[in-house]
């Protein structure tokens, strides 16, 4: 007994049906690519609102300051000077008023003139903040500063930390002390975003393993066990570059990123007597 055939008209319609399928696949794989690449794009133009959040300087800071011209920028140095050959370079956080850090900085070396840099387009300097503008500043100040004191300690908080180990390959600092490091700012982005190609869009790497072996200062790292923000990994990744004859590192318990400071253990291990 013959089978009924299924209407032409409806057969037409499945044939149609089949011959668009991969249409429609190409035309979503078009628009997921295109969707994408704009995420991409953005992620690219946007990328330094991620890194820097500029912070005006204290209206009561009450600081001494110093001012630098680097190309065609006008960088602003908050310092307290003394008399002697002894200097403290401060380079703080992304989000940071170093004005509000001297107070800190003043109980932990007495004896020391101390500058802390604002990046550009922090604290009142001119400019816009980027890796190269960051290092370039620093070691102008570094050089200003050595001309008077030519012993210099050189702290770098999180971000700075990475433009504290740039100064540190390339001055003859007497030492260098680096809280909340991070190996590479490059790696962390990745982690954060892992589903883009952040290693080739980020401009502002800051690859602090790389500039390592140039460092020649003893080398102190303070870590918080519960930063939230430099993963601990990192920090200890970034210990193991150094010598172990050159470098120590310690981790402060119960504290997190940003409170760290406040630990009765942070002042003596800056100054080093923990």
């Amino acid at each position: 007994m013959a089978r009924p055939r299924a209407p032409v008209q409806s057969r037409r319609r499945c044939d149609r049906a089949y011959i668009n399928l991969p249409r429609a696949i190409l035309i979503l794989a078009a628009i997921a690519a295109f969707v994408y690449i704009a995420l991409c794009l953005a992620l690219f133009l946007a990328q330094r609102s991620f890194i820097y959040y500029p912070q005006p300087r204290s209206t009561t800071a009450g600081n001494t300051a110093l001012t630098l011209s680097v190309d065609n920028a006008r960088v602003l140095v908050d310092t307290r000077p003394l008399p002697g050959s002894d200097a403290v370079i401060y380079f703080g956080g992304n989000a940071e008023d170093v004005s509000r850090s001297l107070p800190t900085l003043a109980d932990a070396f007495p004896q020391r003139s101390l500058y802390a840099l604002n990046y550009r387009g922090y604290g009142g300097s001119t400019g816009k903040p980027s890796e190269t503008a960051l290092i370039a500043d620093a070691l102008v100040l570094f050089d200003r500063v050595h001309i008077d004191h030519p012993h210099i300690i050189v702290i770098g908080r999180s971000l700075g930390s990475g433009v504290a180990v740039h100064v540190a390959s390339e001055r003859p600092v007497e030492r260098l002390v680096l809280v909340t490091p991070f190996d590479s700012l490059a790696e962390i982005a990745a982690s954060q975003f892992r589903y883009f190609p952040i290693r080739w869009l980020l401009l502002d790497k800051f690859e602090s393993w790389r500039f390592v072996p140039r460092v020649s200062a003893p080398t102190q790292l303070i870590a918080a066990q519960d930063d939230e923000i430099i993963p601990l990994a990192s920090t200890e990744s970034l210990y193991k570059r150094f010598p172990q004859s050159r470098a120590t590192m310690t981790v402060i318990r119960g504290v997190g990123h940003n409170s760290i400071s406040e630990s009765p253990e942070y002042l003596p291990i800056l100054r080093g007597s923990p």
